[in-house]
């Protein structure tokens, strides 16, 4: 069962890429199009971070995770390199798991 949902996974992606490639000129040279194509990438990882971020399963939870998601933002605002983004956010995580 799993297989036959690798599969299908694995043929709806090779699909829709093939529509992706199938798409005319005309219609992704619009400034429109462009402008939608570029933000889309952003808005996928924003969402992709909150969901991780503030759910368990079925459930909206504050929790370590989203400390370690505030010190990111500071480190980002200080314009830190991206490896001390991420490890500040892990060591902050982790720190906020051992104490609680």
């Amino acid at each position: 069962m799993i297989w036959a949902a690798v599969l299908l996974g694995s043929g709806l992606c090779y699909g829709a890429k093939l529509i992706g490639l199938s798409v005319p000129r005309r219609f992704l040279d619009n400034e429109r199009v462009r402008r939608i194509a570029a933000l889309l990438p952003i808005a996928l990882i924003s969402s992709l971070v909150v969901i991780q971020t503030f759910t368990t399963g079925q459930e909206i939870v504050l929790d370590e995770r989203a400390l370690g998601v505030a010190a990111a933002l500071v480190a980002i605002r200080l314009r830190a390199p991206f490896l001390v983004t991420v490890s500040v956010a892990a060591v902050v995580a982790a720190l906020a798991r051992l104490w609680t």
